[in-house]
């Protein structure tokens, strides 16, 4: 089901996240509702307190950039190891309007549980480096325009 999407200056949204104590029919529906909210919006990643839920949960598609990529969910994801630096550009759905270049880690690995509740680990780069760090960021209450590259933050 469509959630409402949580919005700056929302102060819910530089909350950190709790960990999900055990992967259960609640957070597959969270994850369900998350896909079709971000679907809904265009987004191509949204996490749980994006849509004000608490949890440590996101959930990502980049299939339209990269085929190759299916779609998953990651509970509580967590970024295990990290090299170079890149700048790109980023825009978030809980700051509509708003886009700026951000430095990311080039390359990162992200271990966490898939939705059935079984371990993964995620080697990343490019695309879906930015956006397991982007979405990873909500869970610690850090906003995409927190990281903002100097002053190239301009509106759409």
């Amino acid at each position: 089901m469509q959630k409402q999407i949580v919005t700056y200056p929302e102060p819910f949204l530089a909350t950190k996240a709790l960990p999900v104590r055990s992967v259960d029919g609640r957070i597959r529906e969270l994850v369900r509702d998350m896909f079709d909210t971000m679907y809904a919006s265009k987004g191509i990643g949204l996490s749980a307190p994006q849509i004000g839920v608490g949890k440590r949960v996101i959930v990502l598609d980049i299939s339209p950039v990269e085929e190759e990529i299916k779609p998953f969910a990651l509970v509580n994801p967590e970024i295990v190891g990290k090299q170079g630096q890149v700048e790109g550009m980023e825009g978030c759905l809980s700051v509509p309007g708003v886009e700026g270049m951000v430095c990311r880690y080039e390359y990162v690995t992200v271990q966490g549980k898939n939705e059935s509740g079984d371990p993964v680990t995620i080697e990343a780069n490019g695309l879906l480096s930015r956006v397991l760090q982007h979405e990873i960021d909500h869970l610690d209450g850090i906003l995409f325009i927190d990281r903002l590259s100097s002053s190239t933050a301009s509106a759409q």
